[in-house]
Order: structure tokens, then C-alpha cells, then sequence
């Protein structure tokens, strides 16, 4: 009789947040720690690319929570699904059931025949119902019933049926300990004892599971440091041998004269990285600088037919305020942007409302000479050359393996043409040729097998500074007064 129903009920969903808008040229893959307690496969959801295209699919794969210091996964989901409504994301969970507390207990209040154990993180498998004097174990399914909230706690419901008769219980139980994952599980790398990747090493494996290419790389709160900004480094070049994605990596502090410095301590200088400070406030949730820089990234994009020409920089972004690691605000005017930029740093500013702030790569200083390859140099330029170089890959990886021919080598050519030609007519290059040339195909080389192309392609510059010099002619004056006299 427990479910027997009469009249009229009601339930509320929470909010449901729109679909996102999906770039498949700027597919992010996000390493860090989940709820996993929550998500409908635990094992699934540990070391392991989980692919999502909504926050609620994500939620249902690997938990949600408001606590973003311990699932910085999280993190991501909001600021990608409901901030900037753009996707899909691949993350990547290493927080896993090795990282617990075991052997916790406490006595809950029934009210109402419902007990709330006020904890999040709890493992629902190890959850155990006794009495008060931890004599009798209860059963589930027989004496209760329980399940999470929206907060991700647990509440016992009683049954009437069942053998729970006081008004309290003992819970003994597992949580999940978030703060015991290292750097160590955010690098990664093969375990022999599982015979599966880990960690950062996953990456290599997005391509070949899920079918989509990488092209952005991040691990908020994790990539400060400067272990695990190196391996996102080496994890964003040659992906499964051929693919090339950006890394945006964050540096720790409390002014931007510290920034530059741990930038540089960090060692935080490839042309791969996008060094970004400080943090980010939306309301009263603060975010690592490289969630929303790159959840802006990815939204232009989709802006611009998929293809990343344009520059991240000077792009409005719906923030109340930027703020340090003591949760100080920072105020940055564009003198003082300009001299995060000119380091390879890039922040925001607000001029008429925030906006991002900063055009290069880590690779620039300005106070260095020898950085100045538009490529290394210029973060546009250099997601570009990834992105062409990428898709090459998959438009002609068909092609491998077929006769070097005539018919091979005009069918690539017209391909690359065609491609290039509509680009330019959209303004999204400014040219592209590619040939193929006798002098670089010996009879040896292609007798071994191998055929070679030279491509050159024109991708613009970001117009970074505009000029104008303005001079006061008093003969324009003169004319206003006496230009209409006789």
C-alpha cells in the first residue's frame, strides 16, 4: 500500500538549462575531479573519457556538485553548459574509490520518517542503517529506502512496513576524499596492474574512443602547478602521433607582478599554452580564469562557422568581478592588462563592461627577443595552423594507403583548394596554395612510399593596435569662422 495513489500529486523539476550550442572543431577536454558518488556508473566515470553535450547528461555521468574546490569538473559544467551555453566537453574524473574515508558514523533524527545524513561525498554501497546501540543492521528495501537530494546527501526514508521503530539510527558509512588526489593522478600515465591509462595519458585516447580530436586542454586548480602544466604541455602536441591542441594553464597570484613571476617560475613558456590570471566571479561562484576563458573561446567558434580565426581578446564576458587568491577584487585597466600581456599572460579588464584581454601564447615576452613568429607568437594564428593542420589529417587520412598516383595527388590538391577557396571568400584566411612539386619528390622517396606537399597559408594577425593620431589645424578653424564672409 506504500505507492497506492489517489487524487492529484504534483513534483518539480529543477530548472532545465537549453541545449548548448556544439563546436566539434573546439572540443575541450577538461581533467579534474568529480562527485562520482552521484553518477549513475561509478565505474565508469573513473579514468575514463566521459563525453557530454548537457548538464543534465553530464550530472547523470559523473555527479554535480556546488563545491568546486573539491569537484573542479564542476566547475566546468557550469560555466560551459550554463554560463556560455557551448559544448560538447570530454572530461576526464581521476578522483576514484581508492580515495576515501572509511569507518566514519554518526546517529541522524528521523523526522517525519525521514533521516538526513548531512554529508556530501557518501557512498551509497557502503551505507549501512543500525540502531542507535549498533545491535540491529537494518535492511534496505525492507526497512528503508534511500537516495540523494538535489544537494547530493542522502536521506533514509522509513518504511512502515519495516523494522525501524525509533527515532534516531546509526549510519556508518565511506565518503569520497577529494583532497587527497594529487598531482600525481592528474598526470597520470599507464597502470600495468589495470593494464588502462590514467590521468592526463587519457587524452590520447578521446580520438580513438569517442571519435573527436582535442583542441583545447585544461585542469583548473590542478595546472598551477608546474608538474602538471608541463604534462598538459606535452599532452597537446602529436596527440596519437599526428593532432595538435592549445592548453590553458593557470598561475597562482595575489598581484599581477606575482603572476609574472610564477609564470615564469613555472617555467610556463610553449607556444601550446594560454597562461591566464586571476580568477573570476559570477554572482557568488568564483571560477579559475582558464574555465571561462576557454568556454569563451570555444563560443566564438561557434560564432564563426567553426573556425577559430578570430582572437579570444577583447571579447565581453558576463563576470561581476575578477579577484586574486586571498578573494581580493582586482582592478586592471588596460595599462595594466598590457603589461600581463606584453609577459604572455592574459587576463581581463574592464573597459565599459569585462572583457577578455591578451592576443599571445606563453611562448611571448616582450622584453625577449626571438618570439616573434606570428605562429608562436599570437594565439589566433597558432589555433589556426592546429586546426589546419588537424583537419588535413581527417579529411585525407581516406587517402593513405592508396596508389600515389596522378588521380591521388589532383584529388588532394583540388580538395585543399576548394577548402581554401571558401575560406577566403568568408574573410577567414587571407589565401592558401599547396603544391605538389618535383624537387621535393625524388623517384627514391616516392619509390619508398612517400609523398610530399608544400602548403602555404595567409591567417590573419589580430589588429592589436590601432592608431590614430590626432593634430588640431587651426585652418579648419579659421574656415568655420570666416569661411561664409564675402
Amino acid at each position: 500500500m506504500e505507492n497506492y495513489m489517489h487524487g492529484i500529486s504534483l513534483k518539480e523539476n529543477p530548472t532545465s538549462v537549453p541545449q548548448p550550442t556544439e563546436s566539434l572543431s573546439s572540443v575541450t577536454v577538461v581533467i579534474g575531479t568529480a562527485p562520482i558518488n552521484l553518477a549513475e556508473n561509478i565505474e565508469e566515470a573513473i579514468n575514463n573519457p566521459i563525453l557530454v553535450r548537457s548538464f543534465d547528461e553530464a550530472r547523470r555521468k559523473l555527479g554535480y556538485s556546488d563545491d568546486w574546490e573539491k569537484y573542479t569538473l564542476c566547475e566546468a559544467m557550469d560555466a560551459y553548459f550554463r554560463k556560455f551555453k557551448v559544448g560538447p566537453l570530454v572530461f576526464i574524473n581521476v578522483l576514484g574509490l581508492d580515495h576515501k574515508e572509511s569507518g566514519l558514523s554518526h546517529t541522524v533524527g528521523i523526522v517525519n520518517r525521514q533521516a538526513k545524513i548531512d554529508e556530501e561525498g557518501i557512498i551509497l554501497d557502503s551505507l549501512q542503517v543500525k540502531s542507535v546501540d549498533g545491535v540491529s543492521t537494518y535492511v534496505e528495501g525492507i526497512d528503508y529506502v534511500v537516495d540523494f537530494d538535489l544537494d547530493g546527501k542522502p536521506i533514509v526514508t522509513v518504511l512502515s512496513a519495516g523494522n525501524i521503530k525509533d527515532a534516531e539510527v546509526l549510519v556508518e558509512y565511506e565518503k569520497l576524499n577529494p583532497g587527497s588526489v594529487s598531482t600525481l593522478d592528474i598526470i597520470g600515465g599507464y597502470n600495468s596492474v589495470t593494464n588502462r591509462f590514467e590521468g592526463a595519458e587519457l587524452v590520447r585516447i578521446v580520438y580513438q574512443k569517442l571519435g573527436l580530436v582535442p583542441s583545447i586542454i585544461l585542469a583548473p586548480k590542478f595546472s598551477r602547478s608546474s608538474e602538471v602544466g608541463s604534462v598538459l604541455v606535452a599532452k597537446s602536441t602529436k596527440i596519437n602521433g599526428s593532432f595538435n591542441a592549445t592548453n590553458l594553464l593557470d598561475v597562482a597570484g595575489n598581484t599581477k607582478e606575482e603572476a609574472i613571476e610564477n609564470k615564469g617560475l613555472n617555467n610556463y613558456d610553449d607556444k601550446s599554452s594560454i597562461v591566464c590570471w586571476p580568477k573570476t566571479q559570477i554572482l557568488d561562484k568564483t571560477y579559475h580564469y582558464s574555465t571561462i576563458l576557454a568556454a569563451a573561446m570555444v563560443k566564438r567558434d561557434t560564432e564563426n562557422d567553426d573556425v577559430p580565426y578570430k582572437s579570444p581578446s577583447n571579447q565581453r564576458i558576463s563576470i561581476n568581478a575578477m579577484i586574486n587568491d586571498d578573494g581580493q577584487e582586482v582592478f586592471l585597466d588596460q595599462l595594466e592588462g598590457n603589461v600581463l600581456n606584453s609577459k604572455g599572460i592574459v587576463t581581463a579588464i574592464n573597459m565599459n563592461g569585462w572583457r577578455t584581454w591578451g592576443n599571445n601564447t606563453a611562448a611571448y615576452r616582450s622584453d625577449v627577443p626571438g618570439v616573434m613568429d606570428p605562429k608562436e607568437r599570437f594565439i589566433a594564428v597558432r589555433r589556426m595552423f592546429d586546426w589546419w593542420g588537424n583537419s588535413f589529417i581527417v579529411n585525407y587520412f581516406d587517402k593513405v594507403d592508396e596508389p600515389g598516383n596522378y588521380r591521388l595527388i589532383e584529388s588532394l590538391v583540388d580538395g585543399e583548394n576548394i577548402r581554401a577557396n571558401g575560406l577566403q571568400a568568408r574573410n577567414q584566411i587571407a589565401g592558401a596554395t599547396i603544391e605538389f612539386r618535383q624537387e621535393d619528390n625524388p623517384v627514391e622517396q616516392i619509390l619508398n612510399g612517400k609523398i610530399q606537399f608544400i602548403q602555404k597559408i595567409g591567417f590573419f594577425t589580430p589588429a592589436e593596435h590601432i592608431e590614430n593620431i590626432l593634430e588640431f589645424d587651426p585652418t579648419i578653424l579659421t574656415s568655420s569662422l570666416f569661411g561664409g564672409e564675402e
